[in-house]
């Protein structure tokens, strides 16, 4: 039975995904910040840690219970917008952005490749077409903008690192969902998104390494 590790399924994407892969009959290893959300995704039939991504204690507790595993894919779904606005954050706003999308990326990254590279596994992490710096044509959301540019460089140093090991590791835009972060009047469900970017994972190998895509397989320029 294939093994999936979800970091950050307590709602929305990360939760979607949990079900997903556990109706397609895959182990699931899922983590969430509150007890109360690891109790309901055991439910689901995941093994669920909890764990605080801006907590390095909290990183290196999920270290030592991950330490046996056998991982075939890991995704990397946890994150916060901040600001919606493009005038200057504050520092509260800024260091909860990028300690919760970047530093967290750069603390768990580690952890996870040596997992992956054991199966020749996947390894993707949830980032956003906001975070193209080619495709830009707005300044809306400034800060959470800068906090996925900076983790789609994060991917791209694993994708040195953890590639030479055989794991393929990738950035990918959701698409625009309906979740807290997206709104209602998004234009994909979380269910769509989700069996796209699963079904697109499932199709790349190694010559993929170190790309960013949409949903749907399209490739976004850095």
């Amino acid at each position: 039975m294939p093994t999936a590790l979800i970091l950050g399924a307590s709602r929305g994407i990360g939760h979607e995904m949990v079900r997903q892969y556990r109706i397609d009959g895959w182990r699931v290893i899922a983590t969430a910040r509150k007890q109360e959300d690891c109790d309901e995704l055991a439910q689901l039939g995941a093994v669920a840690h909890q764990l605080d991504v801006t907590g390095a204690e909290s990183i290196a507790a999920l270290a030592w219970r991950l330490d046996d595993e056998q991982v075939d894919l890991a995704w990397l779904v946890a994150g916060v917008y901040g600001p919606s606005g493009s005038s200057f954050p504050t520092g509260p706003e800024f260091d909860t952005v990028m300690h919760t999308n970047v530093l967290a990326a750069m603390r768990l990254i580690p952890v996870v490749g040596p997992l992956l590279a054991d199966t020749r596994g996947k390894l993707a992490v949830l980032s956003s077409k906001m975070g193209s710096i080619g495709a830009r044509h707005s300044t809306e959301g400034t800060l959470y903008r800068a906090s996925k540019a900076a983790l789609n460089s994060v991917l791209a140093d694993a994708a040195i690192t953890y590639g030479a090991q055989g794991v393929t590791c990738v950035a990918f835009h959701p698409g625009w969902v309906q979740t807290d972060m997206g709104g209602a009047g998004a234009a994909l469900t979380v269910e769509q998104s989700v069996g796209d970017l699963r079904a697109t994972l499932a199709k790349l190998d190694a010559s993929s390494n170190g790309s960013f895509l949409n949903h749907d397989g399209e490739p976004i320029p850095w």
